[in-house]
């Protein structure tokens, strides 16, 4: 038996939801003992100390989630697992950093709830007690964070595990999947909330400037500094400092980044005074460091040292349940001033689901921004999606330019010309990532213009 000898306590308020957990899991060896509030918790927990506990978050006095306040208070480390219908990220941060062992939605079914009954029973067994994660006054990720997804529902839950520490985490994911977004939850839901959050785009500065910019300069240090300059590590003290596209910085800098990593202190361009690097640092790419580490393009000690959390961003195309809740929120972020929400056609939206997203979330708000206007905040139809063909485009550009040349024009204008489309398309199908755009084109990032 799976769970033989295990004594389990399940608390909802719905009948048939306690029926349906006993008869999945009691055939399985385990004693279950049942609760319809949480008074009768109280009271059970009176009697004894479950191994497993299942609370419903929404039930009579006290609910599930003032029910895992009350048991960490009084000590007890039995693992408990919260059930709801809402499938809310914010319920599902909330109740990860309040220090739920995990986290199900309804309707659930056997074999997810036998396997996570199983791993809290084995989590209980070896460490004998669940992390608690105090809540630190999260703010509401909804805004920002939106989706319902299984592949999000884990990063809502490694969110919640590690926002309330200072350990350092790397975001890894595709151009366009909200890394950043996932930046600024980490910092809202940390104790260091009421500090800064400064981010840094590394692939926006060229290498002669992001030493200076990341760790600042004294007067005199080179030609052009005036003054002496604090840097983003000393803006963001006691706050969170966000690098983006960390995979983008120079051999050099990555040593000097790896020594505030060490030691917590660097020194501005120029000086020889220490300063405190007291930050929390988060970092995001969307290259794979690991093999550029093993191929020596970057460090593989700073890898290490950023990887210590890992949370990765799913691609649209992996959590495609995720677009109507997604269409919804642009809809409203994009509407006109002081009207409705545009209203989105079936086959649209069939369109949209079955588009592969290479921008990811990025952009599909940029494809219902553009349609919200075009349908002048109407009803949104196929027509309006303008899922065009990027190869389609590239040929047009090459076809007009021979148009162009065999008409007369001068060569110089025409390639003029044509860089600035080729950039223009570029930052389109990068979806406005310079680094991205850059690389596809086989320059620097700094040498663009999205002109």
């Amino acid at each position: 038996m799976k769970l033989e000898g295990s004594s389990i306590l399940i608390a909802d308020d719905d009948a048939p939801i306690r029926d349906l957990l006993r008869d999945m899991l009691e055939p399985e060896g385990a004693t279950i003992r049942v609760a319809s509030s949480g008074s009768e918790v109280l009271a059970a927990l009176e009697a004894e100390e479950p191994d497993v506990a299942i609370f419903d978050v929404r039930m009579p006095q006290p609910d599930g989630l003032a029910l895992l306040d009350e048991l960490r208070s009084r000590g007890i480390d039995t693992p408990v697992l919260i059930i709801t219908a809402q499938d809310s990220s914010t319920v599902t941060i909330e109740a990860m950093q309040r220090g739920a062992y995990d986290f199900l939605s309804k309707p659930f079914k056997y074999e997810e709830i036998l396997h996570t009954v199983q791993r809290a029973l084995e989590h209980r067994r070896l460490t004998r007690r669940v992390t608690v994660l105090e809540r630190q006054g999260f703010t509401d990720a909804r805004d920002i964070l939106i989706g319902r997804s299984s592949a999000m529902q884990q990063v809502y839950k490694l969110i919640g595990r590690v926002a309330a520490s200072d350990a350092t985490v790397l975001i890894t994911g595709e151009s366009g999947t909200g890394k950043e977004l996932v930046a600024h939850v980490l910092h809202r839901s940390s104790a260091r909330r009421e500090g800064p959050f400064v981010a840094v785009n590394c692939a926006a500065l060229p290498e002669t400037l992001l030493e200076s910019e990341l760790f600042g300069h004294e007067k005199g240090a080179f030609t052009g500094a005036l003054a002496q300059r604090k840097g983003r590590f000393e803006q963001a003290a006691r706050g969170t400092i966000f690098l983006d596209e960390i995979g983008e910085i120079s051999p050099a800098t990555q040593k000097k980044l790896l020594r505030v990593l060490q030691e917590r202190t660097f020194e501005r361009v120029g000086g020889n005074g220490v300063i405190k690097a007291d930050v929390r640092i988060i970092t995001a790419t969307n290259r794979d460091l690991l093999e550029e580490s093993r191929s020596g393009t970057f460090r593989e000690d700073l890898y290490y040292r950023l990887n210590v959390v890992n949370i990765h961003m799913p691609p649209l195309r992996e959590r495609t349940d995720d677009i109507p809740l997604l269409v919804d929120h642009f809809l409203h972020k994009h509407r006109f001033s002081g009207d409705a929400p545009a209203r989105i056609a079936e086959a649209a939206m069939e369109a949209l689901l079955a588009y592969e997203w290479p921008g990811n979330v990025r952009q599909l708000e940029n494809t219902i921004e553009r349609a919200v206007v075009l349908a002048q905040g109407g009803l949104i139809g196929p027509e309006h999606l303008l899922l065009s063909d990027n190869a389609s485009a590239r040929e047009q550009i090459l076809d007009g330019a021979l148009s162009r040349l065999i008409g007369g024009e001068d060569l110089p204008t025409i390639v003029a010309g044509l860089r600035r489309r080729l950039i223009a398309l570029a930052f389109e199908r990068a979806h406005g990532d310079r680094a991205a755009a850059a690389r596809m084109l086989g320059v620097e990032p700094f040498e663009l213009s999205s002109e």
